[in-house]
């Protein structure tokens, strides 16, 4: 925080949503002016994702339906910190799930807020490399509809210039990864 910057004051929090991904809640602050007013929030328990690169330099992706925006859009394999678990945990679970290969190893990318105007969620990116093709794959979750996609640094990179539908958390941890992508 910077110096001589006061906070908000809560005056009052009320839970809207108790959900099975999030929490809704309306917030009720005193600004440092004394100004007064409520303010919603998305309270989630955070995501991981990976943006997994094959040993020929592709790189692995899911193309999913989303119900928010009644389409498929172009994401890295992701998913949601569950209870008391470590976001590494989480992505070695899904990229398995979600692609059918496992990484062997890991880097971290760098985490970072998805979107802070309405929700707490934050994102911890990894690059995966030395990837198996699993000879079993794990069963994908009953609730998706995943098709898996492999494409160049430099397709996604005009994929994404050109405005197909990628997400956000997708397009700042591959610009995070460039730089390992030679």
């Amino acid at each position: 925080m910077p110096l001589g910057r006061e906070l908000p004051q809560l005056l009052k929090q009320r839970l809207f949503y108790k959900g099975r991904k999030f929490d809704f809640e309306v917030n009720r602050l005193r600004l440092p002016n004394k100004s007064e007013g409520e303010w919603e929030c998305i309270r989630h328990p955070g995501g991981a994702l990976a943006v997994p690169v094959t040993p020929e330099g592709k790189l692995i992706l899911v193309r999913q339906y989303r119900f928010a925006i009644q389409g498929r859009i172009l994401e890295f394999p992701a998913g949601t910190l569950e209870a008391n678990e470590e976001p590494l945990e989480t992505i070695q679970r899904e990229i398995e799930e979600e692609t059918g290969y496992s990484a062997q190893k890991w880097d971290k990318l760098g985490e970072f807020f998805l979107a802070p105007g309405y929700s707490d969620e934050i994102i911890y990116a990894f690059l995966a490399r030395d990837l198996e093709k699993l000879e079993t794959p794990p069963a994908q979750d009953g609730d998706e509809d995943i098709e898996t996609v492999f494409l160049t640094p430099e397709e996604l990179e005009k994929a994404i210039l050109e405005g197909e539908p990628v997400d956000a958390k997708s397009i700042a941890s591959f610009f995070l990864a460039r730089p390992f992508l030679v």
